[in-house]
C-alpha cells in the first residue's frame, strides 16, 4: 500500500482559501473591528516581517473567538458547495482520483481550516489533518487545538495520527507528497515521489532553487 499526503491551499486549489473562508464566514461588523485590531499584525505579515505560521492563527482568533459552532459550520458547508468548486486544480482532482484508484491511504494536510476542510474530506473520502480549532461549550475559541499545521507540525500531527491508527510510515511501499510553498517542505521531504507546484522534483534543493528566483 501507498501513502499519498496533499497539501490544499495552492496545491489542490488555486486560491488562498484560509483567508477566503475568514472573509466568508465573519459577519461583516467583526470583519471591520477585526481588521483595525489585527492591522499591525497584517502589516507585518505584508512586509515579510511576520510568518504565515504566526499570522494565520492570530486571524483566526480574532475571526472565530467565541462564535457558535453550529453557525461557522453551517457557513462552512455553503463554502465548500459554492466557493471551492469554482477553485479546484483539475490536476489535483486527477491526482487524487488516480490514488483512490490505486487504494493508496490518502492524507490531506493542511494549514487551512477544520470546518471546511473536514466537509471537503469526508466528501472526497480521504482523512484530514489540519489547523483545528478549540471548541468550548458550543462555540470556537478561536485557538488552535494543536497548533498551525505547517512545516514540521504537518509531518508531527501525521506520526501522531498514524501512531492513533497502529501504522508506521515504514509499512508504505512508496510515499508521494504534493505541495506548493516552503511550509510543505518537511512533508515533501518524507516522499519518495514529491511534486512541487504540479512538478516532479527529487530532493528538496531544487525546491529552495525554485523558491529562490
Amino acid at each position: 500500500m501507498n501513502l499519498a499526503l496533499f497539501d490544499f491551499d495552492g496545491t489542490i486549489t488555486n486560491q488562498d482559501a484560509f483567508t477566503k473562508f475568514l472573509f466568508y464566514a465573519t459577519p461583516k461588523s467583526r470583519t471591520l473591528a477585526g481588521f483595525i485590531i489585527a492591522s499591525p499584525v497584517i502589516g507585518l505579515y505584508k512586509l515579510g516581517l511576520l510568518p504565515a505560521r504566526y499570522t494565520r492563527p492570530i486571524l483566526a482568533k480574532v475571526a472565530f473567538w467565541h462564535r457558535s459552532v453550529e453557525q461557522v459550520d453551517a457557513l462552512a458547508s455553503k463554502f465548500v458547495s459554492e466557493y471551492l468548486p469554482t477553485v479546484l486544480r483539475p490536476e489535483a482532482i486527477a491526482a487524487l482520483n488516480w490514488h483512490k484508484q490505486q487504494g493508496d491511504r490518502i492524507y490531506l494536510i493542511s494549514a487551512s481550516l477544520n470546518p471546511y476542510l473536514d466537509i471537503w474530506g469526508q466528501q472526497q473520502g480521504i482523512e484530514v489533518i489540519c489547523s483545528r480549532l478549540a471548541i468550548k461549550k458550543g462555540r470556537y475559541t478561536g485557538s488552535y487545538v494543536d497548533g498551525d499545521c505547517s512545516l514540521d507540525n504537518k509531518v508531527r500531527l501525521l506520526k501522531k495520527r498514524l501512531v492513533s491508527q497502529q501504522i508506521t510510515l515504514n509499512q508504505f511501499d512508496k510515499i508521494y507528497a504534493y505541495g506548493d510553498t516552503y511550509e510543505d517542505i518537511p512533508m515533501l521531504e518524507l516522499a519518495d515521489e514529491k511534486m512541487f507546484n504540479w512538478q516532479k522534483v527529487t530532493n528538496t534543493e531544487q525546491i529552495q532553487q525554485r523558491l529562490a528566483k
